[in-house]
């Protein structure tokens, strides 16, 4: 039986609150996730969407204009790729609430993670949000509103409040909340389902809600399911390539579950792409890094499993020689939409930090003749910087060579903060560490009194 049949929405995860793509180059990787068998998109806009109004303090400074929301919805529809928005609406409510205008609606006075669901004003600042990316999205089927890892949920004092009265706990709080945000889509946009994440709500009792996961929410109401999984960001914060094999064991068990599950229960599975664990942690992979585990997880589900023919299939669609499944080393050039960046990064990602902290740490060299201790006294016998100055030059050379590199090419797919935060993280803290290194022998080599000995003479001569 082919995954076709088993998920029959097929949606990538488009997380914009890191690294958001620009526009042209979502032109060049629809066409390749349509290829690969994805029939949707849910976009979580974040503050990349073009607020208006009181809500204009929620655009990021590079967020989409209107006109570029209304491209990203053509190319989608010329890819034959449904456009689900995604607003979040009461956790993951940083990119809102970190505003001093907006501190006040916030659960916990310190945090802010999620909105108190206890202010009406609440309601109507998500209401207003809905309301306006629904403006731009006309005719969707879909509205996924979020309300996920709605942390801190009833530690606010108005929740300690509420809490004390009789029959109330944090399952009725968080439920009444979402029921909240969906009669306002369904009545204000009636075309339109909404759809939640469901991690706040597998610890409620069914009675509460009104076995195996799947059948309680059917007990409780929900006719149709849609499943989850993650095709990149979810096995490390900072991480900066993509466990393939990892990914593709959580579609094969995917696969499983639908198979073995209630007949047309689900609607269809989002393969999550998560760019940020949060507005303010650091970037994970990049989304050209992780298109090689998108196409292996969408071709396992269209064909039913990850077989040497489909393996053949996804090295074709991605113009790679040989896809490795097992490490993140693939033989030969790709030809993908930033396959650049895929090839730069695994260079970055595997071998720049090794590589100076070879040098550092582990050279007889650095380690004996210019160690921390002789570093910060500027110590050095003259002929290991005959050693030490070429090696550290040409390391740094070529290095930063390629970070140039690799900066060009963020630069065509990404916007310029976005670019300068993956190479802060990620390349610069190695770089200047080397450039440390060599500005520490310049200082040590010049001209000053003669060079007192760390210590006694060992007879050894270098």
């Amino acid at each position: 039986m082919s995954g076709s049949s088993l998920f029959k929405m097929r949606l990538v995860h488009l997380d914009l609150k890191g690294a958001p793509p620009k526009v042209s180059y979502l032109a060049e990787v629809f066409p390749l996730f349509h290829a690969l068998g994805a029939n949707g998109l849910l976009i979580e806009y974040e503050d990349m969407f073009p607020y208006k109004g009181h809500l204009r303090l929620l655009r990021a400074q590079h967020a989409y204009s209107p006109s570029e929301i209304k491209e990203i919805l053509h190319l989608a529809t010329l890819n034959e790729l449904e456009v689900v928005p995604l607003v979040q609406t009461f956790g993951h409510m940083e990119f809102v609430l970190k505003h001093e205008a907006l501190a006040h609606l916030r659960e916990v006075a310190f945090f802010p993670n999620t909105l108190n669901p206890h202010e009406a004003e609440s309601l109507a600042l998500v209401g207003a949000m809905i309301d306006q990316v629904m403006e731009l999205h006309p005719g969707a089927r879909w509205l996924h509103v979020g309300c996920d890892e709605v942390y801190y949920l009833g530690e606010g004092e108005a929740s300690r409040q509420w809490l004390q009265q009789e029959q109330n706990n944090k399952a009725r709080l968080c439920l009444s909340h979402v029921k909240a945000v969906a009669s306002h889509v369904l009545a204000r946009h009636p075309a339109t389902k909404p759809l939640v994440w469901d991690d706040m709500l597998r610890d409620i009792p069914e009675d509460q809600l009104s076995a195996l996961l799947m059948e309680k929410y059917q007990k409780c109401g929900f006719r149709q399911l849609w499943a989850a999984s993650a095709f990149k960001g979810a096995t490390g914060v900072s991480q900066a390539l993509t466990p393939i094999e990892h990914h593709l064991r959580n579609h094969m068990q995917w696969l499983q579950v639908a198979a073995h599950g209630p007949a047309d229960t689900l609607q269809g599975i989002v393969l999550t792409g998560w760019q940020r664990y949060d507005h303010f942690s650091v970037l994970c992979e990049l989304l050209p890094v992780g298109i090689p585990s998108l196409a292996v997880c969408l071709q396992s589900l269209l064909q039913g499993g990850f077989a040497e023919d489909v393996k053949t299939r996804v090295e074709n669609f991605l113009g790679m020689p040989s896809l490795e499944i097992t490490g993140f080393t693939s033989e030969g050039a790709a030809s993908f939409p930033g396959s650049d960046i895929l090839a730069l990064v695994t260079q970055v990602g595997l071998h720049l930090r090794s590589s100076v902290d070879e040098m550092l740490y582990r050279d007889r060299y650095v380690t004996g003749w210019f160690s921390s201790y002789h570093r910060r006294r500027k110590l050095i016998h003259p002929v290991m910087i005959q050693h030490i100055q070429p090696q550290a030059l040409s390391l740094l050379g070529r290095w930063s060579a390629l970070a140039g590199e690799l900066e060009a090419a963020l630069r065509r797919v990404f916007y310029p903060d976005a670019v300068e935060e993956w190479l802060e993280e990620n390349v610069q803290p190695s770089l200047q560490q080397l450039q440390q290194l060599l500005q520490d022998l310049g200082e040590a080599a010049g001209p000053g009194p003669p060079m007192a000995s760390p210590g006694p003479d060992t007879g050894q001569e270098p």
